[in-house]
């Protein structure tokens, strides 16, 4: 089932949208209490009448898909706002709003800036308020700076404040989507999971002890079902690699080695390594099981191991084949087997970590690579 998607902006538009309606509503009510002092009060009308047409038209795109979506509604936004506060001019000449007349447009032109924050962040908020002040400071003039002084700053704040908390908010919104996909994929692998082991598992576990009863040309059957039994159960124990940045979940990466004589055990929480380095320490485990393959014995079985001791990890690699004597390994490095000396140690070393062997005859090997 699809879930909706989720939209933390989502708030904030609606209340943009009535924070516009308010603020005409307000500037209106500022026009009717300075009725008398407007000189050309028709043109005051004819503006509030224009600020409210595209109150209306901006509050039903910020209430729609698309006003979320992109900018394009807030810098038209911005455009027409900015036109409406040289509007005045049509209410009260230049020279009587420098001298102190209000622009009528009054709060209600914080509307773009706040737009901007939500949809482009801090950058949007400050481009917003820096437009707006410009076009105060042009109305009032450079000798009435210290009179708008304080509705700069209320501008420059409210789009610094707005723009990061939506940028924040956008950023959880991120990591709520994610967490939901992991959790609807979590969700399908368990049912997948109940599925295949209540059916695929149960008849190749069968089928394996049958062949093995029954040997013969059945015993070639009952570890091919061995196999796949594993394959099987490794797939379902699988899970994600990648992770935030470039770092991934070493045990993800180690889990696919399973096989019929390879067990991988790891920890039930994430292992996060560098990529680079989680790379360079799983081809040094796959150098090690490569070793109990050509080594260890036609039956040996191979045991991997991750702890995470906190500033330190552990992966051990461990068989119970036939073993040998250190000397012998550092004979095998002296005449030019690499396998240990550079692809197990060498790996090792360049990622500052250090390597431990531990073998004797007839007591198989296992190394710790720690790092």
């Amino acid at each position: 089932m699809e879930r909706e998607t989720v939209d933390l902006l989502q708030p904030l538009w609606r209340a943009l949208v009535v924070f516009r309606l308010l603020t005409w509503a307000f500037a209106c009510f500022g026009v009717w209490t300075r009725w008398d002092g407007i000189v050309r009060p028709y043109g005051a009308v004819l503006q509030l009448a224009v600020m409210g047409i595209w109150t209306l038209i901006s509050s039903y795109g910020y209430s729609r898909r698309w006003g979320r979506r992109n900018t394009r509604l807030a810098f038209a936004d911005l455009i027409i706002t900015v036109g409406c506060m040289f509007a005045t001019l049509w209410a009260q000449p230049l020279l009587d709003i420098r001298a102190g007349a209000s622009v009528l447009t009054s709060v209600w032109a914080a509307g773009p800036v706040l737009a901007l924050a939500i949809s482009r962040g801090r950058d949007g908020g400050l481009l917003g308020a820096a437009t707006i002040s410009l076009a105060l400071l042009s109305l009032r003039g450079v000798d009435n700076v210290s009179k708008i002084l304080s509705n700069v700053q209320l501008l420059l704040v409210a789009g610094l404040v707005v723009g990061y908390a939506a940028s924040t908010m956008r950023q959880a919104g991120v990591r709520l989507r994610e967490a939901i996909a992991a959790e609807s994929a979590t969700a399908e692998r368990l049912r997948l999971s109940r599925s295949i082991h209540d059916g695929v598992l149960q008849v190749l576990a069968q089928v394996q002890r049958r062949g093995t009863a029954i040997g013969g040309e059945a015993t070639e059957l009952a570890q091919l079902a061995a196999e796949q039994e594993v394959a099987l159960r490794t797939l379902m124990s699988t899970r994600p690699t990648v992770a935030a940045g470039d770092r991934v979940d070493l045990c993800g990466l180690l889990l696919p080695l399973a096989t019929t004589r390879i067990d991988v055990v790891v920890p039930a929480t994430q292992v996060l390594l560098p990529a680079s380095t989680a790379g360079e320490l799983v081809a040094a485990v796959k150098e090690a099981l490569s070793n109990v393959t050509k080594h260890a014995g036609p039956g040996a079985r191979s045991w991997v191991v991750v702890e995470d001791l906190g500033d330190e990890i552990l992966v051990s690699v461990r068989d119970d084949g036939v073993g040998t004597t250190p000397a012998r390994l550092e004979q095998a490095r002296v005449d030019g087997h690499l396998g240990v000396s550079q692809s197990i140690r060498g790996r090792i070393a360049d990622l500052g970590g250090t390597v431990t062997v531990r073998t004797a005859p007839g007591e198989g090997t296992e190394w710790e690579l720690k790092i």
